[in-house]
């Protein structure tokens, strides 16, 4: 299987979680390994000279390739979180919604300085929840190494904010 036959593992449910909304639903993908197979062998093979030491994960689709990715890497894993889910001390980082804000979190132990960070997470949409990760990785101290999703949803722009990190999308929608 190659990076282009993976859309045909993405199921499109219309108007979830509500009307006029298509969602691309990976679960599909995650039922096939050699789909997933192909996935990760595009990002490792796409990330391998990053320089990267660490993979982080977006809550929460972005655990399951994240995790994968740095086994595989032979790297640590770092997880960004929704508010109130890490305990300990942590950073904080908030970020614009269509309806409201939302807020990530990340252990302060977690990144070291001068760390390189490979960002994942399943879907690039307005960008606000991966400008944020940018954001609290630069907190820390570390540096974004690269940014990877497994698909991007080209129409709604979400490159803008962080159109200077290295990013690869494997599925455009």
């Amino acid at each position: 299987m190659n990076v282009a036959d993976l859309k045909d593992h993405i199921r499109n449910i219309p108007d979830f979680p509500r009307p006029g909304i298509m969602f691309r639903d990976i679960t599909t993908l995650l039922l096939n390994p050699d789909a997933m197979k192909t996935v990760l062998d595009a990002l490792q093979e796409h990330f391998q000279e990053s320089g990267a030491n660490k993979v982080a994960g977006i809550e929460s689709r972005g655990f399951i390739f994240a995790s994968a990715l740095a086994d595989r890497m032979d790297l640590g894993l770092v997880l960004i979180r929704k508010s109130g889910k890490l305990p300990g001390d942590v950073h904080v980082e908030s970020y614009d919604l269509e309806y409201g804000t939302d807020t990530l979190e990340l252990h302060k132990d977690s990144i070291s300085e001068n760390d390189k960070i490979i960002l994942i997470d399943d879907l690039l949409a307005t960008g606000g929840t991966m400008a944020a990760a940018v954001r609290l990785v630069n907190k820390a101290g570390g540096n974004v190494a690269g940014i990877g999703f497994v698909i991007e949803l080209d129409a709604l722009g979400g490159r803008k904010d962080i159109q200077d990190q290295e990013i690869l999308s494997l599925i455009h929608y």
